[in-house]
């Protein structure tokens, strides 16, 4: 199994209250489904940030959108997806994914 640049980062935020979700995140997410080569990383930040947009967890785009930028997307292709998802998922989603846009470098 390949480490990512992420690795234990949960462990480290969250290991102290939560240390199985933690192991989960570290071990089996990051450590395993983010290294599967069926998708680039590219690809599942994309679709990651996606799925966090349509289900409204824009806090998770704190994280996702700048590790996004780490795997290869641009800012443009961030808010193409944000945009595109206004119609799909719902205008409020939208606006609140445009805020965490507006803090990336």
């Amino acid at each position: 199994m390949n480490e990512t640049k992420n690795a234990h980062q949960a462990r480290k935020a969250i290991g102290d209250v939560a240390p199985q979700l933690a192991a989960l995140t570290d071990d089996v997410l990051f450590g395993q489904v983010w290294e599967d080569t069926a998708l680039s990383k590219r690809d599942r930040s994309l679709i990651t940030c996606a799925a966090l947009v349509a289900t409204g967890k824009t806090e998770q785009l704190n994280f996702h959108m700048p590790f996004a930028l780490q795997n290869g997307v641009s800012k443009e292709e961030l808010t193409a997806m944000v945009t595109h998802l206004a119609f799909y998922a719902g205008w409020p989603s939208a606006m609140s994914a445009i805020a965490k846009l507006r803090e990336l470098p």
